[in-house]
């Protein structure tokens, strides 16, 4: 297997994994911390997918981000273009989201990464995008995210979908799995 069949495989991982835990929870419950302190799967979805739509389509691709087109059915047409990128939850962002909007937006984004990778050819994982100016200048993130900005600047297409693509996208459903396990919906035994 070559690595371009490699990414295309985990992309399609990430976004099997990640369906599969919010299906194992009532959309109600989404919303919720998890018991103890800790994101909701709301925060979760939204802000995995915030990142996948930076790197791919603004990092990468030179597109403004999906989120920018999907804010207003979100719910998040007053929040800032920066909504939900951090590991904190944000309670005012998570109490506006629509859930309907949330799981279509998140599909967009993931829908928009297989098309797009199918096509690509894989001499293209080796280009090293002008990260700085596109998170700038198309998804309007401002110098206060300068730790967003630098850690992504000067990286490959490899690595732009390996790290905030498929190894971030893993972490937080792995996440995501855990939450919904405290939250009473382990399909693997009783919780504790």
């Amino acid at each position: 297997m070559d690595l371009h069949t490699w990414i295309l495989n985990d992309v399609a991982d990430v976004r099997r994994r990640l369906q599969g835990v919010l299906d194992g929870v009532p959309t109600s419950e989404w919303k919720l911390p998890a018991p103890g302190g800790g994101p909701s799967l709301a925060h979760l979805a939204l802000h995995l997918g915030r990142h996948h739509d930076l790197a791919v389509n603004t990092a990468i691709r030179n597109r403004p981000p999906l989120f920018l087109e999907h804010r207003g059915t979100l719910g998040l047409a007053a929040a800032p273009a920066w909504a939900d990128l951090a590991e904190d939850e944000d309670a005012t962002v998570i109490d506006a989201l629509d859930l309907d909007a949330l799981v279509a937006y998140v599909d967009a984004v993931f829908g928009a990464t297989t098309a797009w990778l199918e096509r690509l050819g894989s001499m293209a994982l080796d280009t090293v995008p002008d990260t700085a100016d596109r998170l700038r200048d198309l998804a309007q993130i401002p110098d206060e995210l300068a730790w967003l900005t630098s850690m992504w600047s000067e990286r490959p297409v490899w690595w732009l979908l390996q790290w905030p693509v498929i190894g971030h996208g893993h972490a937080h459903v792995g996440q995501a799995g855990v939450v919904r396990n405290v939250l009473g919906h382990n399909p693997f035994g009783a919780t504790r």
